[in-house]
Order: structure tokens, then sequence, then C-alpha cells
């Protein structure tokens, strides 16, 4: 349920359930079940590995996925680059954050 009103997700490093959450989040909103919002990984080093063999296998070899669902992925290393990915959305649209 958290997701359905999420206007924002801010993903750590972390084991199953994290990637399980991240890809439920972009599944919903891939299947329009959600309303889109950003999707901001921290860590280069910890994601840059899946979001490569995303992009290369699920995209380019397999045609599994379309280069927009990747639009709303953002990677960061610093909590600065989370607040301006997420202004910068909301300052874009007719939504507004509720924090």
């Amino acid at each position: 349920m958290f997701v359905k009103y999420s206007q924002g997700f801010v993903v750590m490093p972390g084991g199953f359930g994290t990637l399980d959450e991240l890809f439920e989040a972009m599944t919903l909103i891939q299947t329009h079940k959600i309303e889109e919002f950003p999707i901001i990984l921290v860590g280069t080093t910890f994601w840059k590995g899946l979001l490569d063999w995303i992009k290369s296998t699920l995209l380019e070899s397999n045609g599994n996925i379309s280069p927009k669902d990747l639009d709303l992925i953002h990677l960061v290393d610093s909590e600065d680059e989370v607040i301006a990915i997420l202004n910068s959305f909301y300052n874009g649209s007719e939504l507004s954050p509720n924090f």
C-alpha cells in the first residue's frame, strides 16, 4: 500500500527485499497501475552493474522493456542529487509533493 501514495522512491543498497520493492514499483509504473514518480538509486558503485544488465539484457538484447521504462530511474551518490531530482520532477509537473 505504501507504493500507492509514494511520490518518489529513494532506494539505498540492500538485498532481495530491496530489489523486490524496486522492481515492484517499476512494474506498477510500467503497467500504469500507479502514477509515475522518480526512482532514485543511491550508490553508483552498488547499482551500476544492475542497471547495465537491465539496459543490455532486458532492453537491447531481448526487447523486454522500452527505453521509456528507464526514464524515471536516476543513479546518484549524494543527498543533494536526490533533492534536485525530486524538485525537478515536481517543478515540471502539475503534481506537487506532499512534503
